[in-house]
């Protein structure tokens, strides 16, 4: 399944007036030297018509980590009674657990509290083929509440290539692409932002122009949790490793991001990192269900230990279903969206 889908747009931003969505998924650390993260749950479909964006949303999952996790599901609508893998179970990336780490690869953003033995994960929308969000280490360079949003030059461009002149300034309000709350980064020229969004839809997909998007509560909780200065780190990791203190050796493997629009992320190479070949040729993995996830690129953790069965990852039943700033109101921004 391509990282683009851009044909569910229209049907999602109506389907999705009203969703009610649960609170963000948020985990306790593990102990040093581990990196395994939550449990997987197992779902089933109720028969009330609703979306895969629906059910994903209600457990703050991306639509594309869904899709990863349940390939051939129909996203519109769902077989009722069939069995769904909600995948709420993750290695942290392997990077310093302080402030907020964005992988671009598996659409999530990881926010750890300062102080707190927490880490808090959201889906993202990224950067569509062609806009990438940059990589880099940077930092929250301004905290932005009831953004206006003033499209770029280029923006502009490509909008009316299309036939749609944007108006010079769109305000703050419901209508406004930006959402309601942005966090300014410090990298290039402020134009890079983590913002929320007037359309569910896009979130777990590749839909912005660099811009990093959050669903609206989202981004109000993480706007309200974090102070001006955050460090953000932003990388592009499609797979995971992890040797766990028990010796259990895990795997995680998202589909890479396409660089043009006609690679398909499902079968295209995805390059190892020294140390992930080290792991993968380690007489300890189990080579054989290590190649079978880099092609199943399941988004989830898979335990590749020799002489383990790989479903023995553990998964939990269906969960219940549910569902301070200096700079003023109205701030003008200028973003890549």
């Amino acid at each position: 399944m391509k990282r683009t889908l851009t044909l569910l747009g229209m049907f999602f931003a109506t389907a999705l007036t009203g969703i009610q969505a649960a609170s963000a998924n948020e985990y306790p650390l593990p102990p040093a030297g581990s990196r395994l993260i939550g449990e997987n749950i197992i779902y089933q479909v109720p028969n009330d018509g609703r979306s895969l964006e629906m059910i994903a949303a209600e457990y703050k999952i991306g639509l594309l980590g869904m899709l990863e996790a349940n390939p051939g599901t129909d996203p519109y609508l769902p077989t009722p009674g069939s069995t769904l893998t909600i995948p709420t179970q993750m290695l942290l990336p392997d990077t310093p657990r302080e402030g907020i780490v964005v992988n671009l690869a598996e659409l999530r953003l990881y926010y750890y509290p300062k102080g707190e033995d927490k880490v808090i994960v959201y889906p993202i929308g990224i950067g569509q083929t062609g806009m990438n969000t940059p990589l880099q280490v940077t930092s929250v360079s301004q905290k932005i509440p009831n953004p206006t949003w003033t499209p770029t030059a280029n923006i502009r461009k490509r909008y009316a290539a299309k036939g749609e002149i944007l108006p010079a300034v769109i305000p703050a309000g419901p209508e406004n692409p930006m959402g309601l709350f942005a966090l300014r980064l410090s990298m290039g020229h402020g134009q890079y932002l983590i913002h929320g969004t007037n359309a569910n839809f896009g979130i777990g997909m590749r839909v912005s122009s660099g811009c990093i998007r959050l669903r609206p509560d989202d981004i109000e909780a993480l706007f309200n949790m974090i102070p001006q200065g955050t460090r953000v780190q932003i990388i592009n990791e499609p797979v995971k490793v992890s040797v766990e203190p028990d010796g259990k050796r895990y795997v995680e493997v998202h589909q890479p991001l396409s660089k043009v629009a006609s690679d398909d992320p499902q079968t295209m190479p995805i390059p190892l990192s020294k140390n992930q070949k080290a792991f993968a040729s380690d007489q300890q993995t189990d080579k054989v269900v290590f190649d079978s996830a880099i092609v199943r690129r399941s988004g989830m953790p898979v335990l590749v230990s020799v002489g383990q069965d790989p479903s023995e990852v553990p998964a939990t039943p269906e969960a219940p279903q549910s569902a301070n700033s200096d700079t003023p109101a109205g701030a003008p921004i200028s973003s890549v969206n």
